[in-house]
């Protein structure tokens, strides 16, 4: 008996404490709601707290929170489409105010929604293209660009300096945008710009202009390379006849004096001993007929003479 009661006492606290005690987080903060309707102060203090069995506590976080929007065509201030990509970063200052004006964070996105949407709208269509995409300390050196093509176009200012750049742009519709926020119990710590880019098909029309450009560029590259490619085989072709003809050269200077030479030693051969040297021309005369040649000649004509005089002695 008494440890049923004891159980009993047990389950009874237990349920009280669930029903009455809740704790508080470090990045939290929280509200005591009765049929509602706030009750008291927010609570900012982490730790274990006390309500009545028949209120309710909401909680809000602390920390920063995301806020992400859908991707906007927004025409700029020269008629140029663009799709811009956004994102802001708030936090919740005031949960009372908070609760009372959007409940919830899901209510609060959707008036974010609302209210950064249109303020970029309105900054996006009042500002040139260059002041978006590019920061305030913009510079380039043209004489430096790998393309001059670029320097010769008029539809691309690359010298022109922003007015206010991506920075200040972002920085005025923070600004715009703060103004909504303290009705909110929302404090908007900053606005950015994540992405810039063309509608489908202006994109399509600079794709293809950028082809055409690369296009241009390489076939100048490859009528550059085709003019030198000329003038080295022009170069080889003629490198190329003057070897030869130097080689043709020495090759007759070579001969001349060879036969010279040649010319030297039979004079000389043909002085020393004239019937050695005609039975030397008469032996290269026969090896010159070779194996199957036929050569009808007189009987007593000088080729015989060598074969004949030793059948006489």
């Amino acid at each position: 008996m008494k440890t049923s009661l004891l159980a009993l006492v047990a389950v009874l606290v237990i349920i009280i404490g669930n029903l009455t005690l809740y704790t508080v987080d470090e990045a939290e903060q929280a509200i005591v709601v009765q049929f509602g309707e706030p009750i008291g102060d927010v609570i900012n203090e982490p730790g274990l707290k006390f309500k009545l069995p028949w209120q309710n506590v909401r909680y809000f976080d602390k920390r920063l929170l995301v806020w992400d929007g859908d991707v906007t065509q927004i025409p700029t201030l020269g008629r140029e489409f663009i799709l811009v990509d956004t994102t802001a970063r708030w936090r919740i200052t005031d949960p009372l105010l908070f609760l009372t004006s959007v409940r919830d964070e899901a209510g609060a996105r959707t008036r974010l929604d609302d209210i950064i949407d249109s303020v970029v709208r309105d900054m996006v269509s009042s500002t040139e293209l260059e002041e978006i995409v590019r920061s305030k300390d913009w510079e380039v050196n043209v004489e430096e660009l790998d393309d001059p093509a670029l320097a010769e176009r008029s539809d691309v200012n690359l010298e022109k300096q922003p007015k206010l750049g991506r920075e200040l742009l972002e920085a005025g519709i923070l600004k715009r945008a703060r103004d909504s926020m303290p009705a909110l119990g929302i404090e908007l710590d900053d606005v950015r710009i994540k992405r810039v880019n063309y509608i489908e098909s202006v994109r399509r029309q600079v794709e293809s202009r950028m082809i055409a450009e690369r296009q241009s560029i390489a076939e100048r590259f490859r009528s550059e390379g085709r003019g030198r490619s000329q003038e080295i085989l022009g170069n080889m072709e003629r490198d190329l006849r003057r070897i030869r003809s130097e080689a043709a050269r020495d090759a007759e200077k070579i001969r001349g004096e060879a036969d010279a030479k040649a010319t030297q030693i039979y004079g000389d051969a043909f002085g020393a001993d004239a019937e050695f040297y005609s039975f030397f021309r008469t032996l290269e005369s026969y090896r010159a007929l070779g194996q199957n040649s036929t050569l009808m000649l007189k009987a007593d004509s000088d080729f015989f003479r060598y074969l004949e005089e030793p059948q006489a002695q």
